[in-house]
């Protein structure tokens, strides 16, 4: 009896919560429909960071779709916005190796942190995934197509294509995750034709 109480108010919890931002969901992207197993995503006040606008953002979950996969339009304006437009135009494959690096840094952290323990450390991880990037350029706006693959298993990867372009003061970018580079940027052009 107590654990279905648990449930119910759980269920009750999460209805409320649902409720209460359920006017926050984005207006999804005309080319990735519901019918086709699309959904918004809520966006209302999900994104805190100043200067950073969330359109919208629609992901299709495994269950009701072939290929799982995500797509958003966001747009960013300010000193942001010249940094990522900076970074997207001269130096995409700096990106990637940014977050490498944050990577790494917090690897380095957990390590002294357990030497300070005076725990054996974890060792230094091989190289587990490569990452390729590729420019999307076209006639209506500039684009990279971001591959992550892994080393151990040639059949698992994740890519994104960001396609960007300004709009007045501030850099559009629409993008998508997909598990090919045909999906990715099929999908960042639906999601760039619905900004």
């Amino acid at each position: 009896m107590r654990s279905r109480f648990h449930v119910v108010a759980l269920a009750f919890a999460g209805s409320l919560l649902l409720g209460a931002c359920s006017h926050h969901f984005g207006p999804g992207i005309a080319d990735l429909p519901a019918s086709q197993g699309w959904e918004p995503l809520p966006i209302g006040s999900w994104v805190l960071n100043d200067g950073l606008e969330a359109r919208s953002m629609v992901f299709c979950p495994r269950e009701s779709c072939t290929r799982q996969g995500f797509a958003a339009v966001i747009a960013i304006g300010g000193d942001q916005a010249r940094d990522m437009e900076k970074a997207l135009s001269e130096s995409p494959a700096s990106l990637g190796q940014a977050f490498a690096r944050l990577a790494a840094a917090k690897a380095a952290e957990r390590r002294k942190a357990q030497r300070k323990q005076k725990k054996k450390p974890d060792a230094k991880p091989e190289a587990r995934s490569a990452t390729d990037v590729a420019r999307i350029d076209s006639t209506e706006a500039k684009g990279v197509l971001v591959t992550i693959r892994s080393l151990d298993r040639t059949d698992r990867q994740a890519v994104t294509a960001i396609i960007y372009g300004r709009e007045s003061d501030r850099l559009v970018l629409a993008l998508a995750v997909s598990e090919t580079a045909e999906a990715a940027r099929r999908d960042a052009q639906a999601a760039w034709r619905s900004r």
